[in-house]
């Protein structure tokens, strides 16, 4: 991580301590007494300049381009990601900062086939207007692209894993020393982990992207997303495209994401609990078929996930026999809220096909298992299943 003045708020934390601590304590100020122990947020767009130049000595001076809690948030994820962290208005901002700062016309970029459908209509209806040359290829074949050496002319390959809504995991290491070797870069889509459950950056990524309206935050109450990045010369690509758009947070919404990452290991430590009996009750129920979590054993990408990722975390997906089935399900189920996004503290149940962007069946499901009594949620799963079959 750079030292280079006014980048950070707080002193990088202990590389021992866990998951907990780090996620309570990142982006905290040095102690002060009298001081709250962590700053309220500041509401301010121009700040005081005196008879000095703008930013002179680090001084922030207008908050489209520097802001006092943006940076305290984005020192806090930076702590857990493992590099330089700038922060957006939601996660779809994130990605297209990542991409549009560093992709030009005529490029090759590669994306996949079957991640976030907006990312794939941000390529559809806005990259190739402007001449970016896209591919799109199955996350489960990104390892084999990489293996092959087809990446050469590429410009940036864009990797979501595990990816959404299936969650397929792709070898991100592997795909780093294949993009390394092409000169291209390696972008990786991070926000079904979390930073807790997967280091891109630490697996040789060039940029970690997260869409912190999802589980980071965890609280369903904000759109929050960022980029995190090792390199100064990335950074400063990714920030002036910030600058120059104007695609900041709200500083209220920067300080409550940071107050909300503070319970991320105790959010997802409940949600993976619950999610390992959600799937083995799914899986054991003859009104579903199709039941992933990369973390049950015998899911095609569980060797993969227990091998790169950290921890679990509380998404899981499967199907049901058609849209009234699902109608049954949600209409019998009273803990199992009908929304989409995932990694709140409420459990949620996503019928994707509605939103038109992914090509799955009627009744495909994503379940996000929220922080409620894993014995309820079971139940009420179980009722709702019973009707639904």
């Amino acid at each position: 991580m750079s030292d280079r003045p006014g980048d950070g708020a707080g002193a990088a934390l202990p590389a021992g301590w866990g998951d907990g601590t780090r996620s309570v304590r990142a982006g905290d100020l040095p102690p002060v007494p009298g001081t709250p122990l962590r700053p309220s947020p500041v509401f301010a767009a121009p700040f005081h300049l005196g008879d000095l130049p703008p930013r002179a000595g680090g001084a922030d001076a207008y908050a489209r381009t520097e802001h006092p809690t943006y940076r305290a948030f984005e020192t806090a994820v930076g702590e857990l990601d493992g590099g330089r962290c700038l922060s957006f208005a939601s996660g779809m901002a994130a990605v297209g900062a990542a991409v549009m700062a560093l992709v030009s016309a005529g490029d090759r970029l590669v994306l996949p086939a079957d991640g976030y459908y907006a990312t794939r209509l941000l390529a559809r209806d806005e990259l190739a207007r402007l001449g970016v040359r896209v591919e799109y290829v199955p996350t489960v074949e990104m390892d084999d692209l990489a293996a092959r050496g087809d990446l050469d002319g590429a410009r940036m390959v864009l990797l979501e894993t595990p990816s959404n809504p299936h969650l397929d995991v792709c070898d991100v290491a592997a795909v780093a020393r294949a993009t390394r070797a092409a000169g291209a870069l390696l972008a990786v889509d991070n926000t079904t982990a979390t930073p807790l459950g997967q280091r891109p950056l630490a697996l040789g990524a060039d940029l970690s992207i997260g869409a912190d309206t999802k589980a980071l935050t965890g609280h369903s109450d904000l759109l929050l997303g960022h980029v995190s990045t090792a390199s100064d010369e990335l950074y400063d690509r990714v920030k002036g495209w910030r600058d120059h758009t104007g695609a900041t947070p709200g500083a209220f919404d920067a300080w409550l994401g940071h107050r909300s990452m503070s319970t991320l290991d105790l959010r997802l430590a409940r949600q993976a609990a619950t999610a390992a009996e959600v799937t083995a009750v799914l899986a054991d129920h003859p009104a579903v078929t199709g039941v992933r979590w990369p973390w049950r054993p015998g899911d095609p990408s569980h060797a993969l996930a227990t091998r790169q990722m950290l921890r679990p975390n509380g998404v899981v997906s499967a199907e049901l026999a058609d849209e009234d089935a699902v109608s049954r399900f949600l209409a019998a189920g009273r803990l199992w809220t009908a929304a989409t996004s995932f990694g709140g503290v409420h459990s949620t149940v996503d019928r994707r096909a509605q939103w038109g962007g992914d090509a799955v069946p009627a009744g495909f499901l994503r379940f996000s298992c929220g922080v409620e009594d894993t014995a309820d949620v079971v139940a009420d799963l179980v009722t709702a299943l019973d009707a639904a079959g």
